[in-house]
């Protein structure tokens, strides 16, 4: 039903792409990041909390179909719908029933719920197209509440010594999870122009977030007591500078990897991620019932071949265009 083109995956029976590299005259997007929304197609097909991310992302002129949760659309024949994903504000994954037949594909995905990107569903198919972004046993995320218990200790213990804390996530989904996560009762909390510009699309798309401060309006008092959120491109730029020496940490999945922290020259490292873990996708596979699975992203080969191994499905990789990342970072 979907083949593999230069432009990504591709719907003969329904003229349409998903997550187009390029683009293309029908393009249906699981979600706002900039690896999967990619300007230049003439028209988009995501979900409603979606919509204003991508105008934010691609410019308020393009031309967007919204679909709300479970609502199916007929495209040339082919039945399309889009289920909760769990991995950012909006994020979705593309059901498509032909002729009987059913292929999920789920973009980037987590089971674990949150407060921004709501919880994932698991939905029936035959074929399942799944990101394996951490597909290694190594990857097994421990629960969230810990770790906004230790990036709230973290926060606190800088600001008895009059120290600021920059957090890094990437200033689309990570940035507002992170803000949603955090105590705001330890002290005010900064944003990058990045995370704030996210921050109004998301609003938009209906998440409420605590109240933040531009860089700009901060007085030297809340320097020396705030948490700051950038996304990673900032920690290499003048930008950091006016935090003067300031701790500084980043939130991501790859955190678990020894020695990642070291190479990017940080205090400290969180492991977060909107990413599934190893049990949670194995699990998801369970729960959709696929008979076949095709996996992409990361590591596609070693997760086919534990399916094929250890579970008996019909399973194998998917290969494409993506290298072993969590998420395309903001230029």
């Amino acid at each position: 039903m979907l083949e593999l083109r230069p432009e990504g995956l591709y719907c003969p029976a329904g003229d349409f792409h998903i997550d187009p590299s390029r683009g293309v005259d029908r393009a249906v997007i699981t979600h706002g990041h900039s690896d999967h929304a990619r300007w230049g197609s003439k028209a988009y097909l995501c979900s409603e909390p979606s919509e204003p991310i991508l105008r934010a992302r691609l410019g308020e002129d393009v031309s967007v179909q919204t679909l709300a949760w479970g609502e199916p659309i007929d495209l040339n024949g082919v039945r399309v719908s889009l289920h909760p994903a769990g991995h950012i504000v909006g994020s979705a994954m593309v059901r498509i029933e032909h002729r009987g037949e059913v292929w999920l594909v789920t973009g980037d995905y987590k089971t674990e719920a949150d407060s921004t990107s709501g919880a994932w569903e698991p939905v029936a198919c035959h074929t399942m197209i799944t990101e394996t972004t951490f597909g290694l046993p190594i990857y097994r995320w421990r629960p969230q509440a810990e770790v906004f218990g230790e990036i709230n200790e973290w926060w606190a213990a800088n600001r008895s010594e009059g120290r600021a804390s920059v957090l890094s996530g990437y200033s689309l989904g990570k940035a507002q999870r992170m803000l949603a996560g955090v105590d705001p009762s330890i002290g005010p909390i900064l944003v990058h122009g990045a995370v704030q510009a996210m921050n109004r699309a998301c609003s938009e798309a209906g998440l409420v977030l605590p109240p933040t401060l531009s860089v700009g309006d901060a007085t030297a008092d809340d320097l020396r007591r705030c948490l700051v959120i950038a996304p990673p491109s900032a920690l290499e730029s003048p930008w950091i500078r006016r935090f003067g020496e300031a701790s500084v940490a980043f939130a991501s999945g790859w955190m678990a990897v020894r020695g990642r922290r070291r190479q990017r020259n940080l205090e400290r490292g969180f492991v977060l991620s909107d990413h599934v873990d190893w049990p949670s996708l194995l699990g998801a596979v369970r729960a959709c019932g696929a008979e076949r699975v095709l996996t992409t992203h990361g590591f596609a080969e070693e997760s086919a071949r534990w399916m094929r191994e250890a579970m008996g499905l019909d399973a194998r990789p998917l290969h494409d265009r993506s290298g072993r990342r969590e998420e395309a970072e903001d230029a």
